[in-house]
């Protein structure tokens, strides 16, 4: 957590030092914060390979991206939670191409990772050092086109952050320094490690007591980009987008339930602010994803329960990935997205008025999108299905039942009419109706229905006061007159 952010106050730090002017500050700024974001894109590969993707790459700044020692701990994690004659299986396919679309994925990166910048309208300073993201000083980076001060200033500055940050954060000052001697004139620049090694205190200093996210903000040297209004929504529709990337079973999932909440909040009469929190709030509501491994996601099988319970951290990890941002509000609804009336949802278990509108539309609207869409151990659901499905869960007291309609109506199923009994029965009273036509007794009605004898016998007088009767024959005639027994 917050490894990029401490990075980029690194980066920062270095920069000054190193005597970039503001805007050349300003474009180092943005490429620590976006360097590795294309890491993620090509998870469900490496889970193939590895197993646990975000394990894997854990071990990247364990040895040097070239080193011998890199290369064989890479290929003791083939196959990792595989039966053995699978985990042989995927090392012989890795020894044929394996090495070779590793690198394509690494040039893969940061490549996307360009792109993105793009989206989120970085200027071409900024484009230019992400997509040298793993370029280094001696040529040996990927995609290998630039070496030494080809490199832009911003990409080998955050580069050298990146690395220093975890072997700091591990090892102290010490270490840090000590990865900065190693790689001198290979990964990193020199005169950029010679800057970090004379003087690590101070640049390394009080990384662990500051709020590391108000420390970043403040830190922004130019403020080149501030966002309002309908351009809030543009970028975390871009970001949704883009982590949505992690696993091919959600692509287009984030945008699409943002849409169809939105839609459903309208169906209901909410206000404009509601809607827009709604729809907002849905954007981000998958960001904690990008914490589970697509060895979860992407698996074919039946979940473990160890595994079950990494898929339900991952509101809660939302939560805290935004939880220091302007974004808070936002994170402190899509936690609840999961959530259910009776208690049964995740992270928290919240039940009934703990869940506010906004939650209930969001909840329904994940549901019906999930249905829809294929998943690793099953098929999408027809739309009919889907919405079968979800009442049947306001049946069973799940989901509440204005928000699942709302939702079905902005989906495109029919609306679904409530009978108009006669007399102004309700359906309950009309279900007790038919058992006092039938001879029941209010005892056997009580029984049948799971109520009190006190409550059916109130049913009972209601019904004979709203429709004029005072005995069992003729409430009976009139239930018939009326089709009520069909």
């Amino acid at each position: 957590m917050e490894h990029v952010l401490r990075q980029c106050l690194i980066a920062l730090r270095i920069a000054e030092r190193a005597g970039l002017h503001e805007p050349d500050r300003a474009t180092v700024y943005y490429t620590a914060l976006l360097i590795n974001v294309g890491c993620h894109t090509d998870a469900h590969e490496q889970a193939k390979w590895f197993g646990d993707d975000i394990a894997m790459r854990a071990t990247k700044y364990d040895h040097g991206l070239h080193s011998a020692r890199g290369a064989i701990a890479t290929f003791r994690r083939l196959g990792s939670g595989s039966p053995l004659i699978q985990r042989f299986r995927i090392g012989v396919e890795f020894a044929v191409g394996g090495f070779r679309d590793m690198d394509r994925m690494i040039e893969h990166h940061s490549t996307i990772a360009c792109k993105f910048a793009e989206q989120l309208r970085m200027d071409e300073a900024v484009q230019a050092a992400v997509g040298a993201a793993y370029e280094q000083w001696d040529g040996n980076g990927w995609p290998g086109a630039l070496h030494g001060e080809d490199v832009p200033d911003a990409a080998r500055i955050a580069q050298l952050a990146e690395f220093v940050e975890v072997a700091h954060r591990v090892g102290g000052v010490e270490a840090a320094t000590a990865i900065a001697r190693k790689e001198r004139g290979r990964q990193f620049d020199p005169r950029l490690c010679d800057l970090l090694v004379e003087e690590g205190d101070l640049i390394l200093s009080d990384l662990a007591e500051i709020r590391t996210w108000s420390a970043v903000i403040d830190a922004e040297p130019a403020l080149t980009v501030t966002l309002v209004g309908d351009e809030i929504d543009a970028a975390l529709a871009a970001v949704a987008d883009f982590i949505d990337l992690k696993s091919p079973y959600f692509l287009g999932h984030t945008s699409a339930l943002a849409a169809l909440a939105g839609d459903a909040a309208v169906e209901l009469g909410r206000s404009a602010g509601e809607v827009r929190t709604v729809r907002r709030s849905a954007l981000v509501s998958g960001f904690g994803r990008l914490g589970v491994s697509n060895a979860i996601w992407d698996k074919a099988g039946a979940l473990s329960v160890a595994e079950q319970e990494r898929v339900r951290l991952h509101p809660y990890l939302t939560e805290r990935m935004l939880a220091g941002s302007a974004l808070a509000p936002l994170g402190a609804i899509a936690v609840q997205h999961h959530e259910r009336l009776d208690g049964s949802g995740y992270p928290r278990g919240l039940s009934g008025a703990a869940l506010s509108p906004v939650v209930r539309v969001l909840a329904a609207a994940d549901a019906y999108c999930a249905k829809r869409e294929p998943r690793a151990h099953r098929s999408e659901l027809p739309a009919d299905d889907a919405a079968a499905h979800l009442r049947r869960e306001v049946k069973a007291g799940r989901l509440d039942g204005d928000a699942v309609e709302a939702v079905l109506r902005a989906a495109g199923h029919a609306a679904r009419r409530k009978r108009a009994f006669p007399a102004g029965l309700t359906a309950r009273e009309v279900e007790v109706l038919r058992l006092v036509a039938r001879g029941l007794s209010n005892h056997e009605i009580a029984a049948r229905l799971g109520i009190s004898k006190k409550t059916a016998a109130h049913h009972v007088e209601h019904i004979y006061t709203k429709i004029d009767v005072s005995n069992r024959a003729r409430a009976s005639l009139f239930a018939v007159q009326h089709g009520l027994m069909e």
